[in-house]
């Protein structure tokens, strides 16, 4: 990367992080080689971009009016060397943000084909449930479960997982199975980050839906908690199958109330606000997008007819 490309992207990041420290430490630089790159720029340009205080940095007028600029002149710069080389020849690194359980279940099996094709690219994986700021993680695209609240957000639905009632067998042998959603009323119910904010669970059955009340025994901020807690015998769980295909298989967790149909849950391909998706970002996705497709696998499927209460 030449000077004056370097420059921007240092103020891109530097922007987008709040950090001189964060955007050297992305390009292998020291602070003060940052901080002094994005003078230069500043010296070249005759304006000053960015406020600095001691605990504080934030782009200018000038800044805010330059930053949508570079973005763009940064992404053409790398989508055309991109162009150049092919989509098998992607180079740099690809960072993707999701979420642990979906990464490590889902979306890690199928590296591997991706990468053999693209010898030149890397991936960092962004693993947390929580929901980051895309742009100033630096990320080039999210995985995310859900309704996405956030219309700004340019989104591609990826696919749709079955959710079920789960227990542990060790649990089921102190505790008779509930037959129906009023028994979970007498049992230890284990909440998730798809559910923690949940009063009531709602599912279908012989057409009409029902409402149980939530009192949660156990609560888990990720799926893998979820899914652990369940399988250690604390209680009854809702799991997609994304998340408990191995302890189902296993025996480890046993599906209860099959009868009832609750609703899917999916995944989606999000892209940052305010910045042209990168070709890797876009080849990823479709990438993504074919690969679950060929997979068919049917299990990921909603039940025929169901509609979201």
């Amino acid at each position: 990367m030449n000077d004056r490309l370097q420059q921007l992207a240092l103020f891109v990041r530097t922007v987008e992080t709040g950090s001189f420290s964060s955007a050297a430490h992305e390009f292998g630089l020291t602070q003060p080689s940052a901080s002094r790159a994005v003078a230069a720029l500043e010296s070249r340009l005759a304006v000053k971009l960015i406020t600095r205080t001691t605990r504080l940095i934030s782009a200018t007028d000038a800044g805010l009016a330059l930053l949508p600029r570079a973005r763009e002149a940064l992404a053409a710069v790398e989508d055309a060397e991109n162009a150049a080389r092919g989509a098998d020849q992607l180079s740099g690194v690809l960072r993707v943000a999701l979420p642990p359980t979906y990464g490590a279940r889902r979306i890690a099996p199928l590296l591997l084909a991706f990468l053999n094709r693209r010898p030149l690219l890397k991936v960092d994986l962004l693993m947390s449930d929580r929901y980051e700021n895309l742009i100033a993680e630096g990320a080039d695209l999210a995985l995310r479960i859900g309704d996405q609240p956030d219309s700004s957000f340019v989104t591609r639905k990826l696919e749709s997982a079955r959710r079920l009632f789960v227990a542990a067998p060790s649990y089921l042998a102190r505790r008779d199975p509930p037959k129906t959603l009023a028994d979970l009323s007498r049992h230890d119910l284990i909440v998730g980050p798809v559910s923690l904010g949940e009063q009531t669970w709602s599912a279908r059955r012989n057409g009409r839906i029902e409402v149980a009340a939530v009192e949660a025994r156990v609560r888990a901020t990720s799926a893998a908690g979820v899914v652990a807690c369940a399988a250690a015998g604390l209680g009854v769980a809702i799991a997609s199958t994304w998340m408990c295909a191995e302890e189902l298989a296993s025996g480890a967790l046993t599906e209860l109330m099959a009868d009832y149909a609750l609703d899917p849950i999916s995944a989606f391909v999000v892209f940052p606000a305010g910045r042209r998706a990168s070709q890797k970002a876009r080849v990823f996705a479709d990438y993504l997008e074919q690969a679950m497709t060929q997979s068919r696998i049917s299990s990921l499927d909603p039940p025929a007819g169901f509609a979201r209460s």
